[in-house]
């Protein structure tokens, strides 16, 4: 079938006085005052679809107000990120109570009316786009249209994980749905293409996506750029298909989802046919969808509705103990039953409920770290995307919920854990996730793995986060433990050529605040920095690897590789330095090769491995002054990247030996060779810093 518009008759606007419809028509009026209160916002999705966040959280969704972090409680995503005032109304109306970031009750409310009234202002709980971390009741940060929906399969490939890998018979601690609510916009992205497509291959039956078809964008009518039988589409990627004619049809809505439930084999797609800006003046119009509907034409709707035209934020006596006791009622019930079967699960599975323990307080078991390997000083060396590999499966082994895999390249990657299944239909307690060639729908989905507490990581070479830059800043933004691995990190990858050597990617990457980018040195740096990205889950690490062989530094020589903790630090060192050579990754191992040469030849030099940014920062400024001391003005940074931000470190008096331009396909030696990447240039560009210095 068709998507095809539907139109509204007086009879069904009308309000008819039942509980039901005082609540879907206190969702609509609560969106448009608020939206109209801050001037700003988009009215017209919540006003169409109140009656289907209505049916899905009163009649389905598995949820206790009370304990909001309750585990197997059903994931709702709201992927129309600009529709937020539909999921502020339910969460208000449902009475989820607010909880603090280490889970402790604070209180207060999730969202009080007064909460509403503030929308989009500063410091409110109510944002233009719904927050996680931000606001109790909202599980992922939706901005970016589709995002919402690659993290519903996210969060269903980890229900189905943790099913396979603890559920036992008679205790199915886990048998959760996801639901997610998208429009044509997303539909529109890409992403959301990448993550369906995934999705019905791994026939995800406990993931539905409720889609609103109301043909309107910004822009206008979506036939301008999009025509598409959307239904179809989905049916191909193998997704259960149903299509409700008319968003306001409770009943309609009830027995798609009541099909959903019953439906074991595939995901299932709900086309809902809505009007956006359901029962204004401006109903169907793109004048609905981006801008308050102004005070008059909120009157009219009212009367429309047959509601007080001139109350606001009216909850009508009786709508939030109706929808909470709906809610509440089904999930509370079901969430003391499940503590109970946790309880007993404990007693007769102890090493199965000292995982789930750690699992969801983000803690490590007892020697997680112990079986990492130390790597002896080799001057061949290992690429360290070889010893990222044997780093990984060290810890897997010891941590069986850090899962992940690659966009197709988890044998260039080195990212696949050995001897662990794969995450496939009939064998969903596999380790190794297959993503295909799909980097954006990849990021989101390890996004939901992560949100559900999952150690989630996804793989590529570094030059394709072009492709998956959303969702790696979106794990910024909600302060998640994703894991990002990008190999091939520099213009070492030789004859690829240009289009596969990153230059400007480490810049844009160490742009994002809060995201660790560390690109460490040796083989042992690697283990480091994995030590560093174990320890602390309350923020993404993008951890950057090289194709190529690099020396195993002597660490007896050396400073010890556990200095990557603090971002930068001393690796060799003169007394008095006169001038610092500065290096990530693969250059490192060239400055300590140029400082014997400047030793040689009477030169105090001295050495800093600077793997992250971000660590270093966060350093106190006597530790910074160790390390760069301000009276040493000669310093030099080394990297295959671009030079943007390596002003930060080396001053105005220093130099940097980067990219200007982008790289070139011949053997990496004839590279850094032509880009100035020797001993030879490194030494002569320091000497000319202190010849000018003098």
């Amino acid at each position: 079938m068709a998507d095809t518009p539907t139109t509204a008759t007086a009879t069904s606007v009308h309000e008819d006085g039942s509980p039901e419809r005082l609540a879907i028509d206190t969702i609509r009026t609560l969106s448009m005052d608020a939206v109209q209160a801050a001037n700003s916002g988009h009215p017209g999705t919540p006003m169409a679809l109140a009656p289907v966040g209505y049916t899905l959280w009163s009649k389905f969704l598995r949820y206790d107000p009370a304990t909001p972090d309750w585990p197997n409680r059903d994931r709702f995503v709201l992927s129309v990120g600009h529709a937020s005032m539909l999921l502020y109304a339910l969460i208000h109306l449902a009475g989820i109570e607010e909880i603090d970031a280490e889970g402790n009750k604070t209180g207060h409310p999730a969202l009080s009316l007064e909460d509403l009234k503030q929308f989009r202002q500063l410091s409110s709980k109510t944002p233009g786009h719904p927050e996680y971390r931000h606001t109790t009741g909202v599980e992922t940060t939706t901005g970016p249209l589709g995002a919402g929906c690659g993290n519903s399969v996210g969060m269903a490939i980890a229900e189905r994980w943790f099913a396979a890998r603890y559920n036992k018979p008679g205790f199915d601690l886990f048998d959760h749905d996801v639901y997610a609510l998208c429009g044509d916009g997303d539909m529109m992205e890409g992403v959301s293409a990448e993550a369906a497509s995934l999705a019905g291959h791994l026939k995800l039956s406990n993931l539905c996506w409720l889609y609103d078809s109301n043909h309107i964008s910004i822009e206008g009518a979506t036939s301008l750029a999009f025509d598409e039988d959307v239904g179809k589409r989905f049916e191909s990627y193998g997704w259960n298909v149903i299509h409700v004619n008319d968003a306001n049809d409770v009943a309609a809505l009830t027995a798609a989802l009541d099909t959903f439930k019953a439906t074991t084999d595939k995901p299932t797609f709900i086309v809902v046919h809505s009007i956006i800006g359901y029962g204004s003046p401006k109903a169907g119009s793109e004048k609905a969808h981006g801008e308050p509907l102004g005070e008059e034409n909120i009157r009219l709707t009212k009367q429309a509705y047959g509601w007080p035209e001139d109350a606001k934020f009216l909850v009508p006596d009786g709508v939030a103990e109706h929808f909470k006791g709906a809610i509440a009622g089904r999930g509370a019930p079901l969430r003391e039953a499940w503590d109970a079967l946790r309880a007993r699960y404990a007693t007769e599975y102890p090493e199965e409920s000292a995982q789930l323990d750690a699992i969801f307080t983000d803690s490590l078991p007892d020697g997680w770290d112990s079986d990492i390997p130390v790597f002896d000083a080799d001057a061949k060396g290992v690429a360290s995307r070889d010893a990222g590999g044997k780093v990984l499966n060290a810890i897997a082994a010891k941590v069986p919920w850090l899962l992940g895999g690659s966009a197709d390249l988890s044998p260039s990657t080195k990212t696949d854990i050995k001897g662990a299944a794969s995450f496939e239909p009939g064998n969903y307690g596999g380790s190794n996730v297959h993503f295909g060639v799909r980097e954006h729908g990849m990021g989101a989905i390890v996004n939901g793995m992560t949100l559900s507490h999952l150690r989630g990581y996804g793989s590529t070479f570094l030059v394709f986060v072009d492709y998956m830059r959303a969702p790696v800043r979106l794990s910024a933004i909600m302060e998640i433990g994703s894991v990002w691995v990008f190999t091939h990190d520099s213009i070492g990858v030789g004859e690829d050529g240009p289009t596969h050597q990153p230059i400007e990617h480490l810049a844009t990457l160490r742009a994002i605040p809060g995201l660790d980018t560390i690109r460490p040195a040796d083989a042992n740096e690697v283990a480091a920095a994995w030590r560093a990205i174990m320890a602390d889950a309350s923020h993404p690490t993008a951890l950057i690897l090289s194709r190529q062989a690099l020396p195993t530094l002597d660490r007896t020589k050396y400073a010890s590789a556990d200095g990557l903790a603090k971002g930068a630090y001393v690796l060799a060192d003169s007394e008095n330095p006169e001038v610092i050579l500065i290096a990530t990754g693969s250059e490192v191992s060239l400055a300590l090769a140029a400082h014997d040469k400047l030793v040689a030849q009477g030169v105090a030099s001295r050495v800093v491995s600077m793997p992250s940014w971000y660590r270093y920062e966060k350093q106190d400024a006597a530790y910074k002054e160790s390390v760069l001391p301000k009276g040493v003005k000669a310093r030099l940074a080394i990297e295959m990247a671009g030079e943007i931000g390596w002003d930060r470190y080396v001053g105005l008096d220093g130099r940097t030996i980067t990219m200007s331009t982008f790289g070139a396909s011949a053997p990496i030696a004839k590279l850094q060779d032509k880009f100035g990447f020797t001993v030879e240039n490194v030494v002569k560009v320091a000497t000319e810093m202190l010849g000018e210095a003098a």
